[in-house]
């Protein structure tokens, strides 16, 4: 197993002149980028610790998982087979916590089971972000928010989300970023209502 230690790294915040040479570079409208940090991570990538914000995610987890390993997993309560079957644990502690207990069990399946950093990527998307593995994405994730962002506009622009994000249509930009239950969470009208915030 690699050591990533208490998930501790640089942890360097974001600076708003980043974001906005990120969207520039991109042909992105930086209240547009703003609006989704804002939605993703309540604006900030890592939590009270310094370790990056996650959100494990047991069905993925389940999904990933095979034989004896996802036995062990549903016997330990930390996979189900269907997203909502349990409500999330609140604090990062308790995401730790489970992502901790499931790195016992398949490390790499564990760290591609969370959502990390400022975007909220499944670390099964590291490709997606940019990394060639889910180990050197943790670690990016770890350094600085920065990275989380350029994460995130490789995520937008791989997943072919760059139209929507640059024509403000939230709906489609939230069903390619967010999956096709975006619309229980309204992520569509919080980037919207953020969008706003951040263009006035």
């Amino acid at each position: 197993m690699i050591d990533f230690g208490d998930f501790k790294g640089m942890a360097a915040k974001l600076q708003v002149e980043e974001i906005v040479a990120l969207a520039e570079e991109n042909d992105i409208e930086p209240a547009s980028l703003r609006a989704v940090i804002a939605v993703e991570a309540a604006g900030s990538g890592f939590d009270s610790a310094g370790r990056p914000k996650i959100l494990f995610e047991p069905h993925i987890f389940h999904r990933l998982l095979a034989g004896d390993e996802r036995q062990t997993a549903i016997d330990a309560g930390i996979a189900y087979p269907k997203w909502g079957m349990q409500p999330y644990p609140k604090g990062s502690d308790a995401q730790y916590s489970r992502l901790e207990a499931a790195m016992e069990i398949n490390q790499p399946i564990a760290l591609k089971s969370a959502s990390w950093g400022m975007g909220q990527i499944m670390g099964s998307n590291h490709s997606l972000a940019g990394y060639g593995d889910v180990e050197t994405f943790v670690f990016a994730c770890m350094d600085s928010e920065a990275k989380h962002v350029a994460m995130m506009v490789s995520f937008i622009k791989s997943a072919k989300l760059l139209g929507a994000i640059q024509n403000r249509d939230w709906a489609a930009f939230a069903r390619g970023y967010n999956g096709p239950a975006y619309a229980k969470n309204a992520y569509d009208v919080k980037l919207a209502e953020a969008y706003e915030r951040f263009s006035n």
